[in-house]
């Protein structure tokens, strides 16, 4: 596991790299006025853009939902991974040498290994790839187009051809500089006491790709009748290619699985091209393992598993060894806060066969005809037993009990032990009895029940806290409030373009006393800021503030940063930050005037006439600042 990146160069990666490039690759971006542009949020749907990006200040907020950040975010969010995995991505792309907190993180020469390991995997790709579509590749070519697949979509997933042959990949690898030190570990070769030799040969390849679309490994189907081998062979184990975590297709299908917070789960690679081709483009498969824990982590938080909606559909064929399938699938169903469904075609043909026979609207009525997961597998678990004998249906009663008891809606538990007695035959009493024993000596361990609980406790802990945290304190300023919308245009000046402002500028935002307490937070945040760095616009800025400001003003910070300026030039923008400016210190001078003219109403006649003219003396001062302000002469 990599250890910890060393703070200056997240900063330097921070700052090198420009947010608008990395945008555009998801989103069409229009300019917004100087500096600042919009575009169409990728996180949430809208018709009229609210996605505003300022490449200046290096963050990006959307006014629909709420969404904001720097470049560093927005990759984690669109391409699931994590922080360290991102920063080493970022540092890639504008070759930036990272380093790493000493002895917490990979050595140099560990990160080049890696590095050979991805080199490797992608020059392979392109050479199976190559190979698809020449003579020797005439039965690939065959299989693939037999299955309904055409060259543009063999080139859309990267399908390759392993041509015969014992050294043909080894040979073109070594072409390519690659040592056999460095090949071992890619588990593309085998060896022998002769060396390294190819481990595919003579199959259809398929690249399986990580969340970022790097290639970590190959699956492998047969061709040949003399292939002795099994009918598909995938990757071992290695340094990239974890079986227990890898999902194919991942990476054409994460970013729908996100935004529709659905993920279909098919059994092949084929089955997942036809069902992408169908128009279900959250399909993905396992490779070469059975679906697991790993799986779940990865499922989870690429959908948002967190209780706010979502489906996991299983597509398994209608014979025995599907239906064991679906039940395996179902001992993991609590694992999930989203609900799982099974999808089984009526003739037990998987999507690749059954878009092949009946075309792509039978693969999307499949997907749509889904059902409970919990109702295959209690349909399917009662047709092991005879129904035709009491002995029978009571064994079956009791096979289903924990089955109905660990459907996740409790309120659903009744309606099926109704269905059930139903079906057996037997006193709805009797099933009743049967799954409140299954509630109270549940299959799942404790240790798991013990987890699950935990996380809810935490989670409620953490929304209790939050409902006590006295919000009212940082409550949304009223815009329709002159000095409430007065006081946030002064503040998205600071906060963009705060070289602008001069020293005696500075000096008096630090007697400003803002009417809102979440314009407060972000001034605390500016000034604070200001006393550490020079006020200069871009990423290193907008985070120093935000490390000086309360949390709760960290939202209204995101906006500031990316708000459209109404200036079309460097002159208007700098007349406009002087006109807001003096506007946001009148407002300061007016209150400090009116504190001032209190007191002296309050003055008895006791008071000295001392304190009478040091007041008069503090308004004359005031009021002569207030002038020169208005004169522009400040």
């Amino acid at each position: 596991m990599a250890g910890l990146i060393r703070r200056e160069d997240i900063d330097e990666v921070r700052s090198r790299t420009d947010i608008r490039e990395i945008v555009e690759g998801y989103v069409t971006l229009k300019s917004a006025g100087i500096g600042s542009f919009k575009g169409l949020c990728p996180f949430h749907d809208e018709r009229t853009p609210s996605f505003h990006v300022r490449p200046q200040m290096g963050t990006y907020h959307c006014f629909g939902c709420g969404e904001s950040g720097d470049v560093i975010s927005f990759v984690m969010e669109m391409d699931h991974t994590s922080f360290t995995e991102t920063v080493e991505k970022l540092a890639a792309r504008i070759n930036y040498e990272l380093h790493y907190e000493q002895g917490s993180g990979p050595d140099r020469e560990q990160v080049g290994k890696r590095q050979r390991l991805l080199d490797a995997h992608k020059v392979a790709a392109e050479f199976f790839q190559r190979n698809l579509y020449t003579p020797a590749a005439v039965e690939a070519q065959k299989f693939m187009g037999g299955r309904g697949f055409d060259p543009a979509t063999c080139q859309k997933f990267g399908v390759g051809y392993a041509p015969k042959g014992w050294d043909n990949l080894l040979k073109f690898m070594h072409s390519r500089g690659f040592t056999d030190d460095e090949l071992r570990g890619t588990g593309m070769f085998s060896e022998g006491n002769r060396g390294l030799y190819d481990r595919f040969r003579g199959r259809v390849m398929w690249p399986i790709r990580g969340l970022g679309g790097e290639t970590i490994g190959f699956g492998a189907r047969r061709l040949y009748d003399d292939d002795q081998g099994p009918k598909y062979l995938n990757t071992p184990e290695t340094a990239l290619y974890k079986k227990s975590q890898v999902l194919y297709g991942i990476d054409l299908a994460k970013r729908n699985i996100a935004k529709q917070k659905q993920i279909v789960l098919v059994e092949g690679y084929t089955d997942v091209m036809a069902a992408h081709l169908a128009g279900i483009e959250t399909a993905v498969a396992t490779s070469g393992t059975a679906f697991g824990e790993g799986h779940i982590k990865v499922i989870r938080r690429l959908m948002g598993d967190d209780g706010s909606g979502g489906e996991v559909i299983f597509t398994f064929d209608g014979d025995a060894a599907g239906q064991k399938a679906a039940l395996s699938a179902f001992e993991e169903d609590q694992r999930f806060v989203a609900q799982t469904y099974v999808a089984v075609a009526d003739e037990g043909m998987d999507p690749c066969d059954l878009r092949l026979a009946k075309g792509d609207a039978a693969v999307r009525s499949l997907i749509n005809s889904r059902r409970p997961l919990f109702e295959f597998a209690i349909d399917s678990t009662l047709r092991s037993y005879d129904m035709t004998t009491l002995e029978g249906r009571v064994r079956g009663m009791r096979a289903i009990a924990p089955i109905i008891a660990g459907i996740k809606d409790s309120s659903l538990r009744p309606a099926y032990i109704r269905r059930v007695s139903g079906q057996l035959g037997l006193d709805m009493d009797e099933v009743q009895r049967a799954v409140t024993w299954a509630v109270q000596n549940p299959q799942v361990s404790a240790r798991e029940r013990a987890r699950i609980a935990e996380e809810e406790r935490v989670k409620a802990a953490e929304e209790q806290q939050m409902l006590s945290s006295s919000p009212d304190a940082f409550e949304q300023p009223d815009l329709s409030d002159p000095v409430a919308r007065m006081e946030r245009e002064a503040l998205e000046v600071i906060v963009q373009v705060p070289q602008l402002l001069a020293l005696e500028q500075w000096q008096q935002l630090t007697q400003v006393q803002f009417r809102y307490r979440m314009h407060e937070g972000v001034a605390q945040g500016v000034i604070g800021a200001a006393s550490t760095i020079a006020p200069e616009p871009g990423a290193i800025w907008v985070n120093t503030v935000r490390s000086f400001a309360p949390e709760q003003s960290h939202a209204l910070l995101a906006e500031l940063t990316v708000s459209p300026i109404p200036a079309s030039s460097q002159e208007q923008l700098a007349r406009y930050v002087h006109d807001i400016l003096n506007r946001l210190f009148e407002q300061q001078i007016n209150r400090q005037k009116s504190d001032l003219l209190m007191q002296l109403q309050l003055l008895n006649a006791d008071a000295s006439p001392e304190e009478f003219q040091r007041i008069q003396r503090e308004l004359m001062q005031l009021e002569l600042q207030r002038r020169r302000i208005m004169e522009g002469q400040d």
